[in-house]
């Protein structure tokens, strides 16, 4: 077998075209935020969204309802993920595109951290070292004392932090809830939420800016199901460090279409936190049996607008099962 051929080498691949296209995806979100505000944006993505989830629901052979078996947690999913799309939507509208991935990197670290208290998870030394080493790499890149730091900047904290929270409760119930409500639930929420605030917001949508809400969910639904694919072919310890080549997208895309530089300060915090992270999981990789929340959780950032990518994989697995 060829190395291009081989499952590892796909599975990188794949995972590296995926984060190539989420990429594409955050410069449209970049575009539109110059003439929407995040609620309008997000009100738009999930409305495309719909569709995509509604055929996918119509082929799943699941028994079940749509009430949660953890109303608690998956009503603090909920929030944390609206929370968390409208917090990225905003932070890709007004900071530098690299900046903003280098502050969202730091997601596999606060995933590792709240799964002490919420799982129940130990922390050695090592990978303690390297989630505090990582935190240091934030600071690294927002300077604080000589840089000023805007409301994007604590948008994009926030977002890191409520989609790390979403995404270790996934962790904690994810198992016995249904998939389909814990696809639908943020995404009816996200609609109804950014729907009561869109009259205070909303401006006129024109035709390229239809363009761009269609373009947005196609390219999410194309990355969605390139990471997928990815997941299926090569182990997670392959496929999801690839999510850091979206630095190198950042620089070029901000350069090409926003004159964005990429300073010092954000390209040495960027590699800090990229180190920590893989270290933190090659790490888990390595130990016996691992479950852990930073290989298990597949998803992007920005959840509640498309459906995460773990109930999405294990739908069209049970939707090709012959009814009996």
């Amino acid at each position: 077998m060829s190395i291009a051929k081989s499952p590892t080498m796909q599975g990188a691949l794949s995972s590296l075209a995926a984060f190539a296209i989420f990429s594409t995806h955050d410069v449209v979100v970049k575009f539109l935020g110059a003439d929407f505000a995040p609620f309008q944006i997000v009100f738009f993505s999930v409305l495309f969204g719909f569709p995509v989830v509604t055929i996918m629901l119509m082929r799943d052979r699941t028994d079940g309802n749509l009430i949660p078996r953890y109303p608690l947690w998956t009503g603090l999913r909920t929030v944390a993920q609206v929370t968390t799309s409208v917090c990225v939507f905003y932070a890709f509208s007004v900071l530098p595109m690299a900046q903003t991935y280098a502050i969202l990197f730091a997601t596999p670290l606060l995933i590792t951290l709240l799964a002490i208290p919420m799982l129940g998870e130990k922390v050695g030394l090592q990978r303690g070292g390297a989630v505090v080493a990582g935190l240091l790499g934030v600071m690294v890149v927002l300077q604080p004392g000589s840089t000023e730091l805007t409301l994007g900047h604590a948008a994009a904290l926030v977002g890191a932090f409520t989609g790390s929270f979403a995404a270790v409760i996934v962790r904690k119930v994810g198992r016995d809830e249904r998939n389909a409500v814990l696809m639908l639930y943020p995404m009816v929420a996200n609609f109804l939420v950014m729907g009561a605030a869109l009259p205070f917001v909303y401006v006129p949508v024109e035709v390229q800016h239809i363009g761009g809400f269609f373009a947005m969910a196609v390219l999410g639904l194309a990355a969605t199901l390139l990471q997928i694919f990815a997941y299926r072919t090569a182990s997670a310890v392959i496929v999801a460090p690839m999510q850091y080549s979206q630095i190198i997208w950042a620089a070029f895309y901000g350069l090409l279409f926003f004159s964005e530089s990429l300073n010092w300060n954000t390209a040495l915090g960027a590699a800090i936190i990229i180190a920590s992270g893989i270290f933190i999981v090659l790490r888990e990789d390595a130990k016996p049996g691992s479950g852990t929340p930073v290989l298990s959780t597949r998803g992007r950032y920005v959840q509640g607008t498309l459906p995460r990518l773990g109930s999405m994989a294990r739908l069209m697995k049970r939707s090709r099962v012959p009814a009996e």
